[in-house]
Protein backbone atom coordinates (compact mmCIF):
# COMPACT_ATOMS: atom_id res chain seq x y z
CA UNK A 1 0.00 0.00 0.00
CA UNK A 2 1.52 3.23 -1.09
CA UNK A 3 2.09 5.67 1.62
CA UNK A 4 -0.23 9.06 1.51
CA UNK A 5 2.68 11.52 0.10
CA UNK A 6 2.70 9.39 -2.83
CA UNK A 7 -0.52 10.01 -4.23
CA UNK A 8 -0.86 12.47 -6.56
CA UNK A 9 -4.32 13.79 -6.54
CA UNK A 10 -4.67 14.93 -10.68
CA UNK A 11 -3.91 12.31 -12.98
CA UNK A 12 -1.49 13.26 -15.34
CA UNK A 13 0.50 15.24 -12.55
CA UNK A 14 3.92 14.25 -11.43
CA UNK A 15 3.18 15.73 -7.83
CA UNK A 16 0.82 18.00 -5.84
CA UNK A 17 1.60 21.18 -6.92
CA UNK A 18 -0.92 24.08 -4.72
CA UNK A 19 -1.84 26.85 -6.60
CA UNK A 20 0.03 29.62 -6.97
CA UNK A 21 -0.74 33.10 -6.28
CA UNK A 22 -3.56 34.34 -9.44
CA UNK A 23 -5.41 37.36 -10.61
CA UNK A 24 -8.36 35.14 -8.56
CA UNK A 25 -6.09 34.59 -5.33
CA UNK A 26 -3.77 31.95 -3.62
CA UNK A 27 -4.42 28.53 -3.22
CA UNK A 28 -2.08 28.07 0.31
CA UNK A 29 -3.99 27.32 3.37
CA UNK A 30 -4.63 30.28 4.73
CA UNK A 31 -3.84 32.25 2.23
CA UNK A 32 -6.03 36.02 2.22
CA UNK A 33 -9.66 35.44 0.61
CA UNK A 34 -11.51 38.79 0.72
CA UNK A 35 -12.07 38.80 4.54
CA UNK A 36 -11.13 35.90 5.77
CA UNK A 37 -8.82 33.27 4.87
CA UNK A 38 -8.78 30.24 2.95
CA UNK A 39 -9.26 27.03 4.79
CA UNK A 40 -8.12 24.69 2.04
CA UNK A 41 -5.98 23.92 -0.27
CA UNK A 42 -6.21 24.33 -4.12
CA UNK A 43 -3.92 22.00 -5.96
CA UNK A 44 -2.92 22.45 -9.88
CA UNK A 45 -5.33 20.37 -11.98
CA UNK A 46 -6.05 20.18 -15.69
CA UNK A 47 -9.64 20.83 -16.87
CA UNK A 48 -11.62 17.66 -17.03
CA UNK A 49 -8.56 15.83 -15.80
CA UNK A 50 -8.85 12.49 -13.56
CA UNK A 51 -9.09 13.28 -9.66
CA UNK A 52 -8.24 10.28 -7.52
CA UNK A 53 -8.79 9.35 -3.71
CA UNK A 54 -6.48 10.68 -1.23
CA UNK A 55 -6.88 8.02 0.59
CA UNK A 56 -9.00 4.92 1.21
CA UNK A 57 -12.49 5.77 2.56
CA UNK A 58 -16.57 6.47 2.13
CA UNK A 59 -18.07 8.53 -0.49
CA UNK A 60 -20.67 10.45 1.65
CA UNK A 61 -22.67 12.43 -0.79
CA UNK A 62 -22.65 15.45 -2.39
CA UNK A 63 -21.12 18.71 -1.19
CA UNK A 64 -21.65 22.48 -2.23
CA UNK A 65 -20.50 25.95 -1.15
CA UNK A 66 -21.43 29.71 -2.57
CA UNK A 67 -18.52 32.07 -2.01
CA UNK A 68 -19.71 35.84 -1.16
CA UNK A 69 -20.36 36.69 -5.00
CA UNK A 70 -22.78 33.54 -5.12
CA UNK A 71 -20.56 30.97 -6.99
CA UNK A 72 -21.92 27.76 -6.20
CA UNK A 73 -18.91 24.80 -6.14
CA UNK A 74 -19.92 21.01 -6.16
CA UNK A 75 -17.92 18.37 -5.37
CA UNK A 76 -18.11 14.80 -3.28
CA UNK A 77 -17.28 14.20 0.37
CA UNK A 78 -14.87 11.22 1.96
CA UNK A 79 -14.51 9.60 4.85
CA UNK A 80 -12.55 7.46 6.99
CA UNK A 81 -12.71 6.11 10.23
CA UNK A 82 -9.78 9.02 10.64
CA UNK A 83 -10.34 11.38 8.02
CA UNK A 84 -13.14 13.71 6.34
CA UNK A 85 -12.81 16.02 3.33
CA UNK A 86 -14.54 17.59 0.58
CA UNK A 87 -13.36 18.21 -2.80
CA UNK A 88 -14.68 21.22 -4.41
CA UNK A 89 -14.45 21.63 -8.10
CA UNK A 90 -15.14 17.99 -9.55
CA UNK A 91 -17.70 15.93 -11.20
CA UNK A 92 -17.81 12.72 -9.19
CA UNK A 93 -18.38 9.53 -10.89
CA UNK A 94 -20.67 8.47 -8.00
CA UNK A 95 -21.58 9.96 -4.56
CA UNK A 96 -21.90 7.23 -2.49
CA UNK A 97 -19.58 3.62 -1.56
CA UNK A 98 -16.45 2.84 -1.01
CA UNK A 99 -13.65 4.14 -2.72
CA UNK A 100 -9.87 2.85 -2.04
CA UNK A 101 -6.89 5.33 -1.71
CA UNK A 102 -5.57 6.29 -5.26
CA UNK A 103 -9.20 5.33 -7.12
CA UNK A 104 -10.06 7.69 -9.56
CA UNK A 105 -13.21 9.58 -7.93
CA UNK A 106 -14.35 11.73 -11.04
CA UNK A 107 -13.00 14.50 -13.24
CA UNK A 108 -12.56 18.12 -12.55
CA UNK A 109 -14.82 20.99 -13.73
CA UNK A 110 -13.43 23.81 -15.65
CA UNK A 111 -13.15 27.38 -13.85
CA UNK A 112 -12.26 29.70 -16.87
CA UNK A 113 -15.82 30.13 -17.94
CA UNK A 114 -16.36 31.74 -14.41
CA UNK A 115 -13.03 33.36 -13.73
CA UNK A 116 -10.76 34.36 -16.67
CA UNK A 117 -7.25 33.79 -16.18
CA UNK A 118 -7.55 31.77 -13.25
CA UNK A 119 -5.24 27.90 -12.68
CA UNK A 120 -7.54 25.15 -12.60
CA UNK A 121 -7.73 23.30 -9.56
CA UNK A 122 -9.33 21.07 -7.21
CA UNK A 123 -9.86 22.59 -3.68
CA UNK A 124 -9.14 20.03 -1.07
CA UNK A 125 -10.44 20.48 2.38
CA UNK A 126 -10.60 19.05 5.74
CA UNK A 127 -14.25 18.91 7.35
CA UNK A 128 -13.02 20.56 10.69
CA UNK A 129 -11.43 23.30 8.96
CA UNK A 130 -7.86 22.76 9.52
CA UNK A 131 -5.20 22.38 7.03
CA UNK A 132 -5.48 19.43 5.00
CA UNK A 133 -1.70 19.51 3.50
CA UNK A 134 -0.72 16.15 5.30
CA UNK A 135 -2.65 14.51 2.42
CA UNK A 136 -0.59 16.04 -0.39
Amino acid sequence: MFSQKYIVLCAGHHNNRVRACDVHGCGAFNSKRGNGLHKAVDLVCDDYGIVNAPFSGNLAGPVSRKDPAGNQYDGVKLLSDVHCVKLFNIRPYRYIGPVAQGEALGYLLPLQERFSGITSHLQLQKCDGTDPSPFI
